[in-house]
């Protein structure tokens, strides 16, 4: 600690702070900012059979393996943007997305927000949500 501030070394030999835990959703922000991905028109479901018992999840369908490579890309720069990384599988067309916060042990505001850049990637590269 320096000056009252925690601080984590870095390889590069960058001293940088150390970033705040995330907190798990609260029951207030479950009702608003999570149903809407709930829905039917957005796709996401959530996943109790998780590790951390509490996920998100859904599967998106492309045209085809460039597209949704595409879209991967897509997410993994935002994802990187906000130092929070999505659990995901793709084969071919495929894309299965599985979002929670393993410091905050289930879902936080950050997969609230990738989720929802995800979502609306997903629109603009014409995928198809996944029959669950």
């Amino acid at each position: 600690m320096f000056l009252g501030i925690q601080y984590s070394f870095y390889i590069s030999g960058i001293l940088l702070p150390q970033r705040a835990k995330m907190e798990r959703l609260s029951d207030l922000d479950r009702s608003t900012s999570l149903q809407p991905l709930l829905s039917p028109a957005c796709g996401w479901h959530i996943d109790t059979t998780h590790r951390s018992g509490d996920a998100i999840k859904q599967q998106f369908i492309f045209k085809n393996f460039d597209r949704a490579f595409d879209f991967m890309t897509a997410v993994a720069e935002k994802a990187k943007l906000l130092n929070h990384h999505p659990e995901w599988f793709n084969v071919y067309n495929k894309v299965e997305i599985t979002l929670t916060t393993h410091d905050a042990g289930g879902l936080s505001k950050k997969d609230i927000e990738l989720a929802t850049f995800i979502s609306e990637q997903a629109r603009n590269f014409g995928a198809k949500p996944a029959a669950s």
